[in-house]
């Protein structure tokens, strides 16, 4: 048998097939992502990535809510325990039909969250709350660490900042072009700023709990023109008072509006007893309880950072004026 030696490549071969692995090699690993400057609340100028892939939220209701209607998935969430001590992401599925148990949501935990979980989760950008329990410093050394702070921001712009940080302007105004349609009907069709209206919940110590915006529900009754007592005008934007059980009838309106804690299981009934244990005869201190329109609704959806649960406002508040008329 004669066996002939394998011709050894030109050089020229030889430099073209060590072209070709190496561009191989280059194609498969991923691009270097294109960073650009964000401030946060902080006062931080973070390198973010332009368009993120693997984005953590640390906050379930106030941040990743808001990405899951901009149709973004974040890799992992801060969450919560609902009923039977299954991990929640509250007020998410009745508002997007989504939750840990139906996308690849990682659940980090409740409030404070795993450092490790974070890591292994291998994030190219984190969300986290303003005085959140998690060190800044050591979630940057993971990723790049934007803080945002919800009293910082204007009521109903969360949407457009989180637009900004994950490259979703377009349908960040979609939703915003949906919603100004509908309060534009609704002010329209009822005018609302004929009525009063108040938005309170007693708690637990016995006193009087009021917002200056309650939440998507808060934003609706002012973006609507519903007049508020005066009591609420001395509340600072983006903040809550508590008053003693004297000052009852100084929330009075055509129209109150209560919650209860849904996400505890509470039925509509626990707002009532909490009112009852302030005052045993609240209801006959208030016109609007005396003629019927004390309404108590859900909380994690009338409170939520939310379009869905805006136009749920619209509806609930397009049915109660378009009821008796009121004086």
């Amino acid at each position: 048998m004669t066996i002939f030696p394998l011709a050894r490549p030109a050089p020229a071969a030889r430099l073209l097939a060590t072209w070709l692995l190496a561009a191989g090699l280059l194609a498969a690993l991923p691009a270097r992502a294109e960073m650009v400057t964000f401030r946060d609340d902080a006062g931080r100028d973070v390198q973010v990535p332009k368009a993120p892939r693997r984005i953590i939220s640390l906050d379930d209701a106030g941040l990743t809510v808001p990405l899951l209607e901009l149709g973004v998935i974040p890799v992992a969430s801060q969450g919560r325990l609902g009923a039977g001590g299954q991990p929640i992401i509250r007020g998410a599925l009745s508002l997007t039909g989504l939750d840990f148990g139906h996308a690849e949501i990682r659940f980090l935990g409740v409030a404070p969250v795993d450092i490790e979980a974070i890591a292994a989760a291998r994030p190219d950008l984190i969300l986290a709350p303003a005085g959140g329990p998690s060190p800044v410093a050591q979630l940057q050394r993971i990723a790049p660490t934007v803080v945002i702070a919800d009293t910082a921001h204007a009521p109903g712009t969360i949407h457009a900042l989180l637009a900004r940080l994950s490259g979703r302007q377009e349908e960040a105004a979609r939703l915003e072009r949906r919603y100004q349609a509908q309060i534009a009907e609704l002010r329209r069709s009822y005018r609302p700023e004929r009525f009063s209206i108040s938005v309170i919940s007693a708690t637990r110590d016995g006193k009087l709990s009021l917002e200056h915006t309650y939440g998507s529900l808060g934003l609706v009754l002012r973006d609507s023109g519903f007049r508020f007592p005066p009591v609420f005008a001395e509340i600072p934007p983006n903040r809550a008072v508590t008053l003693s059980p004297e000052l009852l009838q100084s929330v009075d309106a055509d129209i109150i509006l209560d919650t209860y804690r849904n996400d505890r299981q509470e039925k509509p009934d626990a707002a009532r007893y909490r009112m009852e244990a302030l005052h045993p005869d609240y209801c006959r201190f208030l016109r609007a309880c005396r003629e019927g329109r004390y309404l108590v609704l859900p909380r994690d959806e009338a409170k939520a950072i939310s379009y869905q649960s805006r136009s749920m406002a619209i509806g609930m508040l397009t049915g109660i004026l378009a009821g008796a008329p009121m004086r």
